[in-house]
């Protein structure tokens, strides 16, 4: 992870600084003086072709222009996660403001202006468009996308936050990357049927739908298969990309969560019998069993700890 900052930058020449440093060397544009005292800071991290950073700054404008794409032409997309503030961008016959949480994405092949907020904040990930245009193709035709509100959204923010914040191996952040353009084509298929996309976005449409269950007894293969109108084989065949049986991923999965949920102060006066069963379990027996051969301690121990260190 690279920083910079103008902060250590005279004031009359941090915006001379940050136009040459990061605009034209990073990522090909064109700034607009803005009238104002500027200040921004970013930290970038690069990955093979993956290109991920955090940007905030005083208000100002950033043009791409014809020129700049000529001068770096970019086969890429770039996803914007507002963090604080907002941008209102400008793209083709496209006009998008976006405020904090609000993910959109931009055709870097296309001119563009966008204007950002006074203390302003943006994750952003530059990936390329083969990623992108292989699981969600119908969003080459449109210059920029704000996303709707998804489920799906709501991992792809918790995507975009550690990749802007991690220190990932490349493989990491190009597995995490591929999830995260997963879950943005499932979030933009309002018009394509879960049963006719490609096996990869079933598992993640399916795995998502199974996490909002975990707390349904009833969650399983059938119940799954149902709501999607795939076959129950098929179902099985997705998980096989996940190295775990149906059975075993729920499991884990209502394990995790009621870890999760015993060592949480909001919840201390919960029992734990109420914390299991609000997760999916229905045999406290069962649940005891299970929870102390993954956690090689019993529920109690497990919430002890949280205890004995607060």
């Amino acid at each position: 992870m690279v920083s910079w900052s103008t902060d250590t930058i005279n004031e009359r020449d941090r915006f001379a600084y940050w136009r040459e440093m990061i605009c034209s060397t990073l990522f090909s544009i064109s700034p607009e003086a803005p009238s104002e005292r500027f200040s921004a800071r970013i930290q970038v991290r690069n990955a093979g072709s993956l290109r991920f950073a955090t940007c905030e700054s005083t208000s100002y404008q950033i043009i791409r222009t014809g020129r700049d794409i000529a001068r770096a032409p970019a086969d890429h997309y770039t996803i914007y996660m507002q963090l604080r503030g907002q941008t209102a961008i400008e793209q083709g016959d496209e006009h998008v403001t976006f405020r904090r949480n609000d993910i959109v994405i931009s055709d870097c092949r296309q001119p563009f202006r966008a204007m950002l907020s006074n203390d302003g904040c943006r994750a952003i990930a530059v990936v390329p468009r083969a990623m992108v245009n292989s699981r969600a193709p119908w969003l080459h035709r449109r210059a920029v996308y704000k996303f709707s509100s998804s489920h799906f959204l709501d991992l792809a923010r918790r995507h975009m936050v550690r990749l802007v914040s991690d220190d990932l191996s490349e493989n990491e952040s190009n597995l995490m990357t591929e999830n995260l353009c997963n879950l943005l084509a499932l979030a933009s298929a309002t018009d394509a049927p879960l049963n006719r996309l490609q096996a990869e976005l079933q598992l993640e449409a399916v795995l998502a739908f199974c996490q909002q269950n975990l707390h349904n007894p009833e969650l399983s293969p059938h119940f799954v298969a149902e709501h999607f109108d795939i076959s129950v084989r098929t179902l099985h065949l997705r998980f096989e990309k996940t190295e775990q049986t149906f059975g075993r991923w729920v499991l884990e999965a209502r394990l995790d969560a009621c870890s999760k949920a015993l060592r949480d102060p909001l919840q201390r006066t919960h029992s734990i019998s109420e914390i299991a069963y609000n997760c999916g379990f229905n045999d406290l027996s069962h649940f005891n069993k299970m929870f102390r051969a993954r956690f090689n301690m019993t529920p109690s121990q497990w919430r002890h700890e949280l205890v004995k260190s607060s």
